[in-house]
């Protein structure tokens, strides 16, 4: 499944990484690639943790990109 991530660099240098499908699901890294590692624990626990309590897991995203001239 493939869900939309936003990556930021906070004041302290961190990436902060958030699903926002996800509420709630948000990681960080020293490292762009450490946060993105560490979002995809989270995005996979968070999903246990739902099916482990029979909450709906919400769907994937489909996304398109788009140039426009």
């Amino acid at each position: 499944m493939k869900y939309r991530v936003l990556i930021e660099q906070d004041e302290d240098s961190f990436f902060v990484a958030e699903c926002p499908s996800l509420p709630g699901c948000i990681s960080q890294g020293k490292t762009r690639e450490e946060a993105i590692a560490n979002v995809q624990d989270a995005i996979k626990g968070y999903i246990k943790s739902l099916k482990k309590h029979d909450e709906p897991i919400p769907p994937p995203i489909e996304e398109e990109i788009l140039e426009v001239a």
